[in-house]
């Protein structure tokens, strides 16, 4: 097709996967020129290598295709994947050329910041259906989110940063490198990170910095260096490419590291002591397997978090248990016990 054609030439990857028969279309989903053909488009906002929530993403979405594929025993169903690049800026338009292409039955993405993008472009194309992630919109009947409870995965962080500061740290603050500044972060994500530490000791806070952008290794060092000769024994970071400076400034000067999203303990093993992790791949097979099954609930905003499978804290990894001592794991282990059962409530 011509649109995605240059949408390839655009937006600089494209990966095509056929799969399943989509039998369930609901009456206002733009259907391709065979009619029993379903086009479904992942957005990046970002890089796909190299960025494991995004690998997740696309292998969650291409997964549920293969699956639906088999069981209908027949290949008709067309998976895009496209890169949006690093510029938050050109998302919007991206993702509006996506739309007006008219290609895609289902654009599926995964950001903060996507919802409020889409309801944008939802009232300039409202027959296009949206499948978000990590991100909340509610009441429009062509969008369907569904957010991690990231209290619950920042408490978690911060718990463990707080134990291991108890152990080995001369002041009672922990540390966040952020890439960015936004609703989600501010919000839920330092809030939750800093309620995690003062469930240790109420005494505790947090040290909140910014690097500017996702990929800014050197400058994401300098703010970890300036935190570890400042007394931060432990240090969360949430900053994409730019992690790696913090993990090796952290290895270089003796401090902490706790993971967010994927299990980092192989990273830098003994510098990474905690992994508080996002299931997105299987989020995203779940989500589109429900769509292709026309189970997908348009209109709704739904959070997931611990109790529901998407939200984990990694204890059984060799590297963990090598490497983090027994008191602070065993203390770690009761906390996200509390969590499961019901005693500890984080929304």
């Amino acid at each position: 097709m011509k649109h995605l054609l240059l949408l390839c030439n655009t937006l600089c990857i494209t990966l095509v996967f056929f799969t399943a028969l989509f039998s369930s279309c609901t009456p206002e989903q733009i259907q391709n020129e065979d009619h029993n053909k379903t086009a479904i488009g992942v957005f990046i906002p970002g890089i796909t290598s190299g960025s494991p929530i995004y690998e997740m993403l696309a292998r969650g979405v291409l997964a549920a295709a293969e699956k639906y594929n088999i069981d209908a025993g027949t290949v008709l169903v067309t998976v895009t994947v496209i890169e949006g690049g690093y510029n938050q800026a050109e998302w919007e338009n991206m993702i509006t050329s996506m739309t007006a292409s008219a290609s895609y039955d289902l654009i599926v993405s995964s950001n903060p910041s996507l919802p409020d993008i889409v309801a944008r472009v939802s009232s300039n194309f409202p027959q296009q259906h949206f499948l978000l992630l990590d991100g909340q919109l509610s009441g429009n009947p062509r969008v369907y989110t569904l957010r991690y409870n990231q209290r619950e995965q920042a408490y978690m962080a911060g718990y463990i940063a707080a134990l291991e500061t108890e152990q080995n740290g001369t002041r009672r603050v922990v540390g966040l490198v952020a890439a960015q500044e936004y609703p989600v972060m501010n919000n839920i994500i330092l809030p939750g990170f800093l309620e995690g530490a003062r469930a240790v000791d109420p005494a505790y806070e947090a040290d909140f910095r910014i690097v500017g952008n996702w990929f800014d290794a050197a400058r994401a060092a300098e703010l970890a260096t300036d935190m570890i000769l400042d007394g931060i024994r432990v240090l969360l970071t949430i900053a994409g490419g730019a992690n790696e400076g913090v993990v090796n400034t952290a290895s270089q000067r003796g401090a902490k590291v706790v993971w967010f999203d994927i299990n980092g303990y192989n990273i830098r093993p003994g510098t990474v002591i905690g992994s508080s992790v996002l299931h997105q791949d299987m989020a995203a097979f779940n989500s589109v397997f429900n769509y292709l099954s026309g189970r997908l609930p348009f209109g709704n905003a739904e959070i997931a978090g611990v109790n529901d499978g998407y939200v984990d804290f990694v204890e059984d990894d060799p590297v963990y248990i090598d490497t983090v001592p027994a008191e602070i794991r065993e203390q770690q282990a009761a906390m996200i016990q509390r969590i499961r059962s019901g005693e500890l409530v984080l929304y």
